[in-house]
């Protein structure tokens, strides 16, 4: 199977996974390509891969014998591509990308997921971002619904949980950071002590997850999804865009507006979600700094200084 995976996909598959599993996973792709493709019965051929892509998995844009195109996304273990498939079988199609194989069919092949083709080219980023945040916020409503009966996600709770020892490593190894790392555990402390909701989420909702589509103009792509409230989803949105609220001189008052905004239009309470915003900036920060991405982490934790 003739094609590169994104160099952008491979660093970081090294830093999640270590580069050795990293590079047995890679050398893998070829043989569960042509083994999910088989296992389509649509005889789909591949066309390209979608570039720049994610960081956690390949997709490759095919299609079938009779024309019909489709993405073919193929992800390691880790980024737990199982719970992706019951999250997208559960919404069905409803304000995200649909499956194509039958759930009930034992398909796809274990790592490998068929989805309608949307326009990788072309998400809500490409929008000003007036209007990037209010189809946002229409699309990510649609995905809020009750879990199904018996699930396998994890809780807001579960999932946060376990960032919060590599938090405080953070701070022991950088003093500096040790007052910013002691807000956001005492605000998650706070949230989860008392969470209101257990919705479905999509866990990682931030405007390129949401791409331009023909059955309806944006849809969701990509969730990492979890149960919990509604307030833990929009924070990542919040922070969209940092770099340019980071070279704005406005940028803190701006992203204090977005956090009122969202709460109001969306009718989530504010502080939760200003807490959450906050935890998850600075978790992602002191993520970022520890995979030796220091440029992004210190526009992330910069970012949640403001808060």
């Amino acid at each position: 199977m003739g094609f590169e995976p994104p160099q952008r996909l491979v660093r970081a598959l090294g830093e999640s996974y270590g580069d050795t599993a990293a590079g047995d996973w890679l050398a893998g792709l070829p043989a569960l390509t042509e083994q999910a493709l088989a296992a389509t019965g649509r005889a789909p051929v591949v066309e390209r891969v979608a570039a720049p892509g994610g960081r956690s998995s390949l997709v490759l844009l095919v299609r079938g014998a009779d024309g019909t195109p489709a993405a073919l996304k193929l992800a390691p273990a880790g980024a737990a591509p199982g719970l992706e498939l019951a999250a997208l079988a559960h919404w069905n199609g409803w304000g995200a990308v649909q499956l194509l194989d039958p759930v009930d069919t034992g398909r796809p092949v274990e790592g490998t997921l068929l989805l309608e083709r949307l326009h990788p080219e072309m998400s809500l980023r490409s929008l000003p971002e007036a209007k990037a945040l209010l189809e946002a916020a229409g699309t990510v409503r649609r995905l809020w619904v009750d879990p199904p009966a018996e699930h396998a996600f994890e809780t807001v709770g579960e999932r946060t949980g376990r960032r919060t020892d590599a938090m405080r490593a953070a701070a022991a190894a950088d003093p500096a950071l040790e007052p910013m790392v002691t807000a956001a555990l005492a605000a998650r402390e706070e949230l989860v002590a008392d969470s209101p909701e257990t919705l479905l989420l999509h866990g990682n909702f931030r405007q390129s997850k949401v791409l331009a589509g023909e059955r309806a103009p944006w849809l969701t792509v990509g969730p990492e999804p979890l149960v919990g409230e509604r307030a833990y989803d929009l924070a990542r949105l919040v922070r969209d865009r940092v770099e340019d609220l980071i070279a704005s001189p406005a940028g803190a008052t701006t992203a204090r507006r977005r956090i009122k905004k969202l709460a109001e239009s969306l009718d989530v309470d504010q502080g939760r979600l200003h807490g959450w915003t906050l935890f998850r900036a600075v978790e992602s920060g002191t993520r970022a700094l520890a995979a030796g991405r220091r440029q992004e982490g210190e526009v992330t934790l910069e970012f949640a200084g403001w808060l």
